[in-house]
């Protein structure tokens, strides 16, 4: 009696097929070698998922760091100088001195001056920022320039003053030379940064100061400064400016407190 056999290469092509079958349309050579095609899908899944959770949560906070919902929403004297902005932030702290002692620090500030009481090696050429107070930079006036880079190159301008209140210094920037222009008074180039920081003092209940920063910028081409701004001028302005405010604080004679 002889018995009908499959050929070894019917009875593989058979395994084969069954196993196509029964793991649907989407296999490929790849995916037959062992490796599923979602593998390749997670570092994109993961960046989109970071990238979402920096936009929607990390960085509203990072720019509102500090600051009530009430002083986030008030306007503040200089918001009108960047009537169209593209990009802003309020960030606040509470010192442990009333204004006028604040002021005294504040209007100090200048890369040819007090510094910055930030991390100087950043901003202030390695240059340890000013310890006390110095009578003669105590005059600040509207359209003064305080140096931003050594040489000149790059300059705050003096836009608002109430003294004991409220400073704005204005800077516009051409891209890429990151050289100084004047705002007021020359049109920008094509490729530019124009923006304020302004520093506004009011006094609490038990002699302190609240102190709001609201900064507020412009820029352009928009296709190559927005990934700018988001990735790296927003995060760096947050370590510059909360180390700001450690100093000030330092300097006002009080440990700093938690953050809330």
């Amino acid at each position: 009696m002889v018995t009908a056999r499959s050929s070894p290469g019917k009875a593989h092509r058979g395994r084969w097929t069954r196993r196509v079958a029964a793991r649907g349309p989407w296999c490929d050579a790849g995916d037959m070698g062992g490796k599923r095609p979602g593998a390749r899908l997670l570092p994109l899944a993961a960046a989109l998922a970071a990238s979402t959770l920096h936009l929607l949560w990390l960085r509203p906070r990072l720019l509102t760091w500090g600051a009530t919902r009430e002083e986030v929403a008030r306007a503040y004297p200089g918001d009108e100088l960047v009537p169209d902005a593209t990009g802003s932030s309020t960030m606040a702290t509470t010192l442990p001195a009333p204004p006028e002692e604040v002021w005294s620090w504040l209007v100090q500030m200048g890369g040819d001056r007090g510094g910055w009481y930030s991390w100087d090696s950043l901003d202030h050429y390695g240059v340890p920022s000013a310890d006390r107070i110095v009578p003669e930079w105590q005059g600040p006036r509207v359209g003064q320039h305080l140096e931003a880079a050594k040489g000149g190159r790059a300059w705050f301008t003096v836009a608002v003053l109430e003294p004991g209140r409220t400073l704005v210094l204005r800077s516009g920037l051409g891209l890429p030379s990151g050289r100084s222009f004047d705002a007021d008074h020359e049109p920008p180039p094509r490729a530019h940064m124009d923006g304020v920081w302004g520093f506004h003092l009011r006094p609490t209940p038990d002699g302190g100061t609240r102190l709001v920063v609201r900064t507020r910028g412009r820029s352009r081409p928009r296709a190559l400064t927005l990934p700018f701004d988001v990735l790296v001028g927003e995060p760096a302005h947050f370590v510059m400016q909360t180390r700001q405010f450690h100093n000030l604080r330092t300097r006002l004679g009080a440990a700093p407190p938690e953050p809330s």
